[in-house]
């Protein structure tokens, strides 16, 4: 890494946004975890059996359009997951007592992810055979037991 570049990096800006682009997010800096999440929440709120997440300190992300369109759904106190109320497209989840904010990897335009855990893999639907660590529920810093499962 050349002198300066690391400085840069922190600094990264990317974009995400909604399916009709109404609504448009912006994160700065690098994620606080990357990784994919198996929870039965997230299975039903993407429709997907995984869901790629980034998740963000708060003061990372900001609404730079559509700030109106932001429709919010929460099932717990746990998560609050943010949609376009135009197109219904899934935008992020706020995570209050986590103090994180999940920015949808796959939304993310120019980011790279780069996954380091499987999180609640208990739940998994499909199995990943990639060498990460499988975490029962949610790793120790994230509040959860940190038990892992075999991959």
């Amino acid at each position: 890494m050349a002198p300066g570049e690391e400085g840069q990096q922190e600094a990264a800006v990317h974009k995400a946004g909604c399916f009709c682009g109404a609504v448009e997010v912006e994160v700065t800096g690098k994620p606080t975890f990357e990784g994919y999440c198996h929870c039965s929440d997230c299975q039903a709120w993407s429709a997907a059996p995984i869901n790629a997440f980034s998740l963000w300190p708060s003061g990372s992300v900001r609404i730079t359009r559509g700030e109106a369109d932001i429709g919010t759904f929460h099932k717990t106190e746990n998560s609050y997951r943010k949609f376009c109320k135009i197109c219904g497209g899934h935008l992020m989840t706020e995570h209050p007592r986590m103090r994180l904010i999940d920015v949808y990897a796959n939304l993310l335009r120019d980011f790279t992810h780069q996954p380091t855990l499987h999180a609640n893999y208990g739940s998994k639907m499909v199995s990943v055979k990639d060498g990460l660590p499988k975490f029962r529920d949610l790793p120790a810093e994230l509040g959860g037991s940190g038990e892992t499962l075999p991959d």
